[in-house]
């Protein structure tokens, strides 16, 4: 990673699937924190709607290995077998070279993996949600999963509540309102420079 003049943060937030990270990192960048979403590179097919570069930028499995080939990544992982997701270092440049603050939506490895890369200048922030139970809620409310697909991640979701305590902060997420109005509050002191991690 070069070492880039601008003084840019980031800000990453972390959750098992379904914990309503991804609403709550949307929500933050409706407010005026100077933030910008870092969009993952990732190897799983294109939904309806996504658009590449904006939602992700897709890559085929070979392009994927050739940009790890290459140490183009500031973090990647193999999530299930040839479905893998990273943190292209150009992306964190792009954002960091507008005078923004980068802002992240990853599972709880990656965000582990972000925070070791950027120590300090991250904050790590793991969203908790209320129940196993009501993470099996959500992602059945979505509509956009397989049943395979979520007892995959319901399975995968006890070892990831384990890893909360790795994270510099833990956002329960039993009332969205809430959850959101926290955030705002944890980052704002974070980006001013209030709560060192």
């Amino acid at each position: 990673m070069s070492s880039s003049t601008h003084k840019g943060k980031l800000i990453i937030f972390s959750a098992p699937s379904g914990a309503g990270k991804t609403t709550i990192v949307k929500h933050l960048l409706g407010n005026n924190f100077g933030l910008e979403f870092s969009i993952s590179a990732c190897t799983r097919a294109q939904r309806a709607g996504e658009i590449n570069g904006k939602d992700y930028y897709y890559l085929s499995v070979a392009e994927f290995k050739k940009s790890i080939d290459l140490d183009e990544f500031v973090e990647w992982e193999e999530v299930y077998k040839d479905n893998f997701y990273g943190t292209l270092k150009e992306e964190v440049e792009r954002i960091w070279k507008k005078g923004k603050h980068v802002i992240f939506d990853v599972d709880v490895d990656g965000g582990l993996n972000l925070k070791r890369a950027f120590g300090g200048r991250a904050l790590a922030i793991f969203v908790m949600p209320p129940s196993i139970e009501a993470l099996r809620e959500r992602l059945e409310q979505r509509e956009t999963e397989t049943p395979e697909s979520i007892a995959r991640r319901i399975g995968k979701a006890p070892l990831e509540l384990q890893k909360s305590s790795l994270f510099d902060i833990v956002l329960v997420n039993s009332d969205l309102e809430i959850a959101c109005a926290k955030a705002e509050q944890v980052v704002e002191e974070f980006l001013e420079g209030k709560n060192k991690v």
